[in-house]
Protein backbone atom coordinates (compact mmCIF):
# COMPACT_ATOMS: atom_id res chain seq x y z
CA UNK A 1 0.00 0.00 0.00
CA UNK A 2 1.47 3.70 -1.22
CA UNK A 3 1.74 6.15 1.73
CA UNK A 4 0.78 9.41 1.68
CA UNK A 5 4.40 10.75 1.93
CA UNK A 6 4.67 8.99 -1.40
CA UNK A 7 3.31 11.70 -3.42
CA UNK A 8 4.39 14.80 -1.57
CA UNK A 9 6.73 17.10 -3.18
CA UNK A 10 9.85 16.38 -3.72
CA UNK A 11 13.13 18.05 -1.82
CA UNK A 12 15.33 20.65 -3.78
CA UNK A 13 14.01 23.32 -6.51
CA UNK A 14 10.49 23.02 -7.77
CA UNK A 15 10.54 21.02 -11.36
CA UNK A 16 9.71 23.00 -13.92
CA UNK A 17 6.98 22.57 -16.38
CA UNK A 18 5.84 24.13 -19.78
CA UNK A 19 2.35 24.71 -20.88
CA UNK A 20 1.75 25.09 -24.35
CA UNK A 21 -1.58 26.24 -26.34
CA UNK A 22 -4.73 27.89 -24.96
CA UNK A 23 -5.34 31.13 -23.32
CA UNK A 24 -9.03 31.65 -23.06
CA UNK A 25 -11.50 34.23 -21.92
CA UNK A 26 -14.45 32.02 -19.79
CA UNK A 27 -17.70 33.57 -18.78
CA UNK A 28 -19.26 30.86 -16.67
CA UNK A 29 -22.53 30.56 -15.70
CA UNK A 30 -24.57 28.54 -12.96
CA UNK A 31 -27.51 26.98 -14.27
CA UNK A 32 -29.99 24.39 -12.38
CA UNK A 33 -29.92 22.45 -16.00
CA UNK A 34 -28.61 22.57 -19.28
CA UNK A 35 -30.72 23.80 -22.05
CA UNK A 36 -32.84 21.42 -24.45
CA UNK A 37 -34.08 23.63 -27.25
CA UNK A 38 -34.54 28.06 -27.93
CA UNK A 39 -35.30 30.32 -25.37
CA UNK A 40 -34.07 32.02 -22.47
CA UNK A 41 -32.16 30.18 -19.14
CA UNK A 42 -31.33 32.28 -15.97
CA UNK A 43 -27.73 31.44 -14.02
CA UNK A 44 -27.76 31.93 -10.45
CA UNK A 45 -24.47 32.49 -10.65
CA UNK A 46 -22.03 33.72 -12.66
CA UNK A 47 -17.64 33.98 -12.69
CA UNK A 48 -15.48 35.11 -15.37
CA UNK A 49 -12.11 33.76 -15.77
CA UNK A 50 -9.12 33.10 -17.48
CA UNK A 51 -8.16 29.34 -18.52
CA UNK A 52 -8.15 26.79 -21.08
CA UNK A 53 -6.29 23.48 -21.79
CA UNK A 54 -2.65 24.69 -21.16
CA UNK A 55 -3.31 27.45 -19.32
CA UNK A 56 -5.67 25.46 -16.48
CA UNK A 57 -2.84 22.69 -16.49
CA UNK A 58 -1.02 25.53 -15.88
CA UNK A 59 -2.40 26.75 -12.72
CA UNK A 60 -2.58 22.54 -11.78
CA UNK A 61 1.37 22.68 -11.68
CA UNK A 62 1.71 25.76 -9.39
CA UNK A 63 -1.08 24.79 -6.81
CA UNK A 64 0.41 21.37 -6.33
CA UNK A 65 4.09 23.07 -5.84
CA UNK A 66 5.52 23.27 -9.60
CA UNK A 67 6.69 25.97 -11.52
CA UNK A 68 4.68 26.51 -14.66
CA UNK A 69 5.44 28.61 -17.75
CA UNK A 70 3.12 29.08 -20.58
CA UNK A 71 3.52 29.81 -23.98
CA UNK A 72 -0.10 30.69 -25.59
CA UNK A 73 -1.56 33.73 -27.81
CA UNK A 74 -4.05 36.22 -26.94
CA UNK A 75 -4.78 39.69 -29.08
CA UNK A 76 -3.72 42.76 -28.64
CA UNK A 77 -6.90 43.76 -26.94
CA UNK A 78 -8.32 44.35 -23.62
CA UNK A 79 -9.56 40.72 -23.49
CA UNK A 80 -6.08 39.69 -23.93
CA UNK A 81 -4.48 41.60 -21.20
CA UNK A 82 -7.15 40.35 -18.65
CA UNK A 83 -6.10 37.23 -19.70
CA UNK A 84 -2.68 37.22 -19.03
CA UNK A 85 -3.14 39.69 -15.92
CA UNK A 86 -5.03 36.93 -14.63
CA UNK A 87 -3.04 34.21 -15.15
CA UNK A 88 -0.22 35.85 -14.03
CA UNK A 89 -1.63 36.54 -10.56
CA UNK A 90 -2.26 33.13 -10.77
CA UNK A 91 1.31 32.13 -10.46
CA UNK A 92 1.71 31.15 -13.88
CA UNK A 93 5.04 33.01 -15.80
CA UNK A 94 3.79 34.61 -18.59
CA UNK A 95 6.30 35.96 -20.52
CA UNK A 96 6.30 33.43 -22.80
CA UNK A 97 2.51 34.76 -23.95
CA UNK A 98 2.28 36.73 -27.25
CA UNK A 99 -0.11 39.39 -27.96
CA UNK A 100 -1.10 39.31 -31.54
CA UNK A 101 -2.05 42.79 -33.75
CA UNK A 102 -4.39 41.26 -36.43
CA UNK A 103 -6.58 39.12 -33.83
CA UNK A 104 -9.06 39.09 -31.07
CA UNK A 105 -8.22 37.24 -27.89
CA UNK A 106 -10.09 33.57 -27.30
CA UNK A 107 -13.67 33.71 -25.54
CA UNK A 108 -16.24 31.00 -24.31
CA UNK A 109 -19.45 31.16 -22.96
CA UNK A 110 -20.04 28.28 -20.13
CA UNK A 111 -23.09 26.61 -18.41
CA UNK A 112 -22.51 24.43 -16.05
CA UNK A 113 -25.52 22.59 -14.21
CA UNK A 114 -26.15 21.02 -10.94
CA UNK A 115 -24.68 18.11 -11.73
CA UNK A 116 -21.67 19.70 -12.94
CA UNK A 117 -22.26 18.50 -16.92
CA UNK A 118 -21.76 21.81 -18.86
CA UNK A 119 -21.95 23.29 -22.04
CA UNK A 120 -19.50 25.26 -23.89
CA UNK A 121 -19.80 28.01 -26.72
CA UNK A 122 -16.23 28.40 -27.57
CA UNK A 123 -14.47 31.39 -30.13
CA UNK A 124 -10.85 31.19 -31.11
CA UNK A 125 -9.84 33.55 -34.01
CA UNK A 126 -8.05 31.46 -36.08
CA UNK A 127 -5.33 34.60 -36.74
CA UNK A 128 -4.24 33.93 -33.38
CA UNK A 129 -2.16 30.76 -34.27
CA UNK A 130 -1.31 31.60 -37.69
CA UNK A 131 2.66 32.95 -36.63
CA UNK A 132 4.88 30.21 -35.16
CA UNK A 133 8.29 31.13 -33.66
CA UNK A 134 11.06 28.05 -34.05
CA UNK A 135 11.69 26.46 -30.88
CA UNK A 136 15.38 24.78 -30.00
CA UNK A 137 16.38 22.23 -27.69
CA UNK A 138 18.10 25.18 -25.91
CA UNK A 139 14.72 26.69 -25.68
CA UNK A 140 13.42 23.97 -23.10
CA UNK A 141 16.38 22.97 -21.87
CA UNK A 142 15.34 24.90 -18.23
CA UNK A 143 12.29 22.78 -17.65
CA UNK A 144 12.09 19.31 -16.32
CA UNK A 145 8.76 18.24 -18.92
CA UNK A 146 6.58 19.46 -21.46
CA UNK A 147 2.82 19.52 -21.84
CA UNK A 148 1.19 20.86 -25.02
CA UNK A 149 -2.53 20.81 -26.28
CA UNK A 150 -4.08 20.82 -29.57
CA UNK A 151 -5.48 24.45 -29.72
CA UNK A 152 -2.14 25.52 -31.23
CA UNK A 153 -0.84 22.43 -33.31
CA UNK A 154 2.12 24.08 -35.08
CA UNK A 155 3.81 25.86 -32.10
CA UNK A 156 3.25 22.01 -29.97
CA UNK A 157 4.61 20.21 -32.56
CA UNK A 158 8.24 22.30 -32.73
CA UNK A 159 7.80 21.95 -28.97
CA UNK A 160 7.36 18.10 -28.89
CA UNK A 161 10.07 17.58 -30.95
CA UNK A 162 12.34 20.07 -29.45
CA UNK A 163 11.30 18.60 -25.84
CA UNK A 164 12.28 15.04 -27.45
CA UNK A 165 15.84 16.49 -28.62
CA UNK A 166 16.48 17.56 -25.08
CA UNK A 167 15.57 14.66 -23.44
CA UNK A 168 12.80 15.95 -21.82
CA UNK A 169 9.26 14.42 -21.10
CA UNK A 170 6.97 15.75 -23.70
CA UNK A 171 3.41 15.27 -23.12
CA UNK A 172 0.35 15.66 -25.51
CA UNK A 173 -2.94 16.44 -23.98
CA UNK A 174 -5.09 14.29 -26.57
CA UNK A 175 -8.29 15.97 -26.81
CA UNK A 176 -10.63 16.21 -29.70
CA UNK A 177 -8.82 18.20 -32.43
CA UNK A 178 -9.53 18.62 -35.97
CA UNK A 179 -9.47 16.25 -38.61
CA UNK A 180 -4.88 15.49 -38.59
CA UNK A 181 -3.80 17.22 -35.58
CA UNK A 182 -3.51 13.99 -32.92
CA UNK A 183 -2.14 12.26 -35.99
CA UNK A 184 0.17 15.19 -36.89
CA UNK A 185 1.50 16.12 -32.92
CA UNK A 186 1.11 12.22 -31.60
CA UNK A 187 4.46 11.19 -33.15
CA UNK A 188 6.51 13.33 -31.66
CA UNK A 189 5.41 12.73 -28.29
CA UNK A 190 6.74 11.12 -25.43
CA UNK A 191 3.67 10.48 -23.17
CA UNK A 192 -0.37 10.72 -24.81
CA UNK A 193 -3.27 11.38 -22.37
CA UNK A 194 -6.12 11.46 -24.36
CA UNK A 195 -9.52 12.39 -23.27
CA UNK A 196 -12.47 9.61 -23.78
CA UNK A 197 -14.15 11.28 -26.56
CA UNK A 198 -10.97 11.74 -28.46
CA UNK A 199 -9.39 8.15 -27.60
CA UNK A 200 -13.18 6.40 -28.82
CA UNK A 201 -12.88 8.42 -31.71
CA UNK A 202 -9.10 7.72 -32.87
CA UNK A 203 -9.24 3.81 -31.36
CA UNK A 204 -13.05 3.56 -33.55
CA UNK A 205 -14.81 2.13 -30.60
CA UNK A 206 -16.63 2.71 -27.74
CA UNK A 207 -15.57 0.01 -25.61
CA UNK A 208 -13.01 1.40 -23.00
CA UNK A 209 -11.33 -1.90 -22.18
CA UNK A 210 -10.08 -2.29 -25.73
CA UNK A 211 -9.08 1.80 -26.41
CA UNK A 212 -5.98 1.89 -24.68
CA UNK A 213 -4.85 -0.93 -26.44
CA UNK A 214 -5.80 -0.03 -30.27
CA UNK A 215 -3.89 3.46 -29.33
CA UNK A 216 -0.86 1.75 -28.33
CA UNK A 217 -0.47 -0.54 -31.54
CA UNK A 218 -1.43 3.34 -33.51
CA UNK A 219 1.71 4.90 -31.26
CA UNK A 220 3.62 2.30 -29.98
CA UNK A 221 6.70 4.94 -29.20
CA UNK A 222 4.92 6.33 -26.59
CA UNK A 223 2.99 5.79 -22.94
CA UNK A 224 -0.62 5.82 -23.37
CA UNK A 225 -3.35 6.42 -21.50
CA UNK A 226 -6.76 7.31 -21.15
CA UNK A 227 -8.93 8.95 -18.66
CA UNK A 228 -12.80 8.34 -18.47
CA UNK A 229 -13.88 10.77 -16.07
CA UNK A 230 -16.32 8.44 -13.39
CA UNK A 231 -15.21 5.78 -15.15
CA UNK A 232 -11.39 6.64 -14.24
CA UNK A 233 -8.31 5.76 -16.23
CA UNK A 234 -6.52 3.16 -17.96
CA UNK A 235 -3.24 2.96 -19.18
CA UNK A 236 -0.94 0.57 -21.29
CA UNK A 237 2.30 -0.90 -18.91
CA UNK A 238 5.22 -1.17 -21.38
CA UNK A 239 6.58 -3.48 -18.63
CA UNK A 240 3.84 -5.85 -18.96
CA UNK A 241 2.24 -5.27 -22.20
CA UNK A 242 -1.24 -5.13 -20.19
CA UNK A 243 -3.76 -2.35 -19.95
CA UNK A 244 -4.17 -1.22 -16.77
CA UNK A 245 -7.19 0.35 -14.99
CA UNK A 246 -7.48 2.92 -12.31
CA UNK A 247 -11.40 3.54 -10.68
CA UNK A 248 -12.02 7.40 -9.84
CA UNK A 249 -12.69 8.67 -6.62
CA UNK A 250 -15.54 8.83 -5.07
CA UNK A 251 -16.58 12.86 -5.85
CA UNK A 252 -20.22 14.83 -5.83
CA UNK A 253 -19.58 16.56 -9.06
CA UNK A 254 -20.36 20.21 -8.94
CA UNK A 255 -18.50 21.82 -11.97
CA UNK A 256 -16.20 19.11 -14.15
CA UNK A 257 -14.59 21.81 -16.25
CA UNK A 258 -11.07 22.15 -16.25
CA UNK A 259 -10.99 18.46 -14.56
CA UNK A 260 -9.21 17.08 -17.59
CA UNK A 261 -6.57 19.97 -17.65
CA UNK A 262 -6.11 19.56 -13.85
CA UNK A 263 -5.42 15.97 -14.35
CA UNK A 264 -2.83 16.30 -17.13
CA UNK A 265 -1.52 18.93 -15.09
CA UNK A 266 -0.82 17.12 -12.48
CA UNK A 267 0.37 13.87 -14.25
CA UNK A 268 3.20 16.44 -16.22
CA UNK A 269 4.56 17.53 -12.93
CA UNK A 270 4.48 14.14 -11.17
CA UNK A 271 6.18 12.84 -14.72
CA UNK A 272 8.47 15.90 -14.05
CA UNK A 273 9.00 14.73 -10.76
CA UNK A 274 9.92 11.24 -11.49
CA UNK A 275 6.94 9.64 -9.63
CA UNK A 276 6.46 5.82 -10.61
CA UNK A 277 3.04 5.83 -12.97
CA UNK A 278 0.62 4.43 -10.60
CA UNK A 279 1.32 6.94 -7.81
CA UNK A 280 1.36 9.67 -11.05
CA UNK A 281 -1.87 8.55 -11.97
CA UNK A 282 -3.22 8.29 -8.48
CA UNK A 283 -1.71 11.78 -8.00
CA UNK A 284 -3.37 12.99 -10.93
CA UNK A 285 -7.14 10.95 -10.80
CA UNK A 286 -7.33 13.00 -7.22
CA UNK A 287 -6.41 16.68 -8.30
CA UNK A 288 -9.41 15.92 -10.75
CA UNK A 289 -11.60 14.71 -8.55
CA UNK A 290 -11.01 17.19 -5.59
CA UNK A 291 -11.56 19.99 -8.57
CA UNK A 292 -14.92 19.11 -9.58
CA UNK A 293 -16.52 19.92 -5.82
CA UNK A 294 -15.86 23.22 -6.67
CA UNK A 295 -17.71 25.48 -8.87
CA UNK A 296 -15.31 27.92 -10.96
CA UNK A 297 -13.12 26.06 -13.65
CA UNK A 298 -9.36 26.02 -13.44
CA UNK A 299 -9.84 28.00 -9.46
CA UNK A 300 -10.96 24.70 -8.06
CA UNK A 301 -7.31 22.86 -8.41
CA UNK A 302 -6.36 21.16 -5.45
CA UNK A 303 -3.20 21.90 -3.70
CA UNK A 304 -0.59 19.32 -3.25
CA UNK A 305 -1.43 19.08 0.69
CA UNK A 306 -4.98 18.59 0.33
CA UNK A 307 -4.28 16.36 -2.74
CA UNK A 308 -1.29 14.28 -0.11
CA UNK A 309 -4.46 14.65 2.89
CA UNK A 310 -6.82 12.94 0.86
CA UNK A 311 -4.92 10.34 -0.45
CA UNK A 312 -4.10 9.11 2.63
CA UNK A 313 -7.65 6.93 3.05
CA UNK A 314 -7.71 6.02 -0.80
CA UNK A 315 -6.41 2.66 -1.52
CA UNK A 316 -8.14 1.64 -4.49
CA UNK A 317 -7.02 -1.62 -6.60
CA UNK A 318 -5.18 -1.78 -9.76
CA UNK A 319 -7.08 -3.54 -12.30
CA UNK A 320 -4.81 -5.32 -14.52
CA UNK A 321 -6.99 -6.04 -17.68
CA UNK A 322 -6.57 -9.19 -19.74
CA UNK A 323 -8.66 -9.67 -22.86
CA UNK A 324 -11.91 -8.30 -21.07
CA UNK A 325 -11.38 -9.22 -17.82
CA UNK A 326 -10.35 -7.27 -14.90
CA UNK A 327 -8.02 -9.39 -12.54
CA UNK A 328 -7.52 -6.68 -9.50
CA UNK A 329 -4.34 -6.41 -7.75
CA UNK A 330 -3.38 -3.79 -4.49
CA UNK A 331 -1.40 -0.83 -5.02
CA UNK A 332 2.09 -1.93 -3.04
Amino acid sequence: MTTSAAFEQPPGQARRVLCVGAAVMDTLFRVRSLPTGQGKILPYDMLQIAEGMASSAAFAVTRLGGHASLWGAVGNDDIGERIIADLSNSGIDTSGVVRVEAARSAVSTILVDDQGERLIVPFYDAGLHETVKPVTQQDVSAFDAVLVDVRWPKLALRTLLAAREAGKPAILDGDVAGDGVIEMLAPAASHIVFSQPAAERLAGTAELVKVAGLLKRKFEHAFISVTAGENGCFWFDDRTGEIVHLAAPKARAVDTLAAGDIFHGAFALATAEGLPIEETMRLSSMAAALKCQVFGGRIGAPTRAEVCKVLQDWHPPVATIRGHHWVGRPIK
